[in-house]
């Protein structure tokens, strides 16, 4: 596959960041939130925003069972901030009934690092990259546990996040899934990006 088709699931968040992140890297993108939409694409990238939120619009926009279905078959997804939550099997201090689309065996607390006034930016350390990324951490989650099959890409140390001595994880990949904790499309830096689109590709 020399040039995917990655879609950006447009329901809320930075999506049009997303979509310049992809550009850079020579794919085809396109917008995602109709149901033939979903079975456009070859790849997804599920952005940041308000995860109960997104998954009630996905619910409205009768996207979030045939997303399941793809990522059941083996969809290639990267998740961000909220992303990450919407991929996640298990979600700690979620909203009532709240649905994500799962893929990746770990839990995920939402909010972890704290409220909008706690956020932060930082370097983080990737598994597959030579030097650090900027991480920019919105109301971010953090990974609490992984399965086995989860391979753990990043963590980082801040003092929001006590009682973790190797750091809390920020960055996961289970198969042709992958998420963060933070915002890898702020900015100009599309490795994090880079790193997805080999993972469709090799996929």
């Amino acid at each position: 596959m020399t040039s995917p088709t990655v879609g950006v699931l447009a329901l809320q968040g930075d999506v049009r960041e997303h979509l310049a992140a992809l550009e850079r890297l020579g794919v085809t993108t396109t917008r995602v939130r109709r149901p033939e939409e979903v079975d456009s694409v070859d790849a997804l990238v599920v952005p940041g925003g308000e995860s109960t939120t997104m998954a009630k619009l996905a619910r409205t926009f009768g996207v979030l069972d045939p997303l399941r279905k793809r990522i059941e078959a083996g969809l290639p997804v990267l998740g961000t901030c909220a992303g990450m939550i919407m991929l996640a099997d298990r979600v700690l201090d979620g909203a009532v009934g709240q649905e994500t689309l799962g893929g990746i065996d770990m839990t995920v607390r939402r909010n972890a690092f704290g409220r909008q006034v706690d956020s932060f930016e930082g370097p983080v350390e990737l598994e597959g990259l030579d030097s650090p990324v900027h991480g920019v951490f919105i109301r971010a989650p953090w990974v609490e546990s992984v399965g086995d099959g989860v391979e753990v890409l990043a963590r980082v140390d801040h003092e929001g996040a006590p009682g973790a001595a190797a750091g809390r994880i920020v960055a996961v990949r289970q198969g042709p899934l992958m998420a963060t904790s933070f915002h890898p499309e702020v900015g100009e830096d599309s490795r994090v990006h880079g790193l997805f689109v080999d993972l469709v590709r090799g996929s």
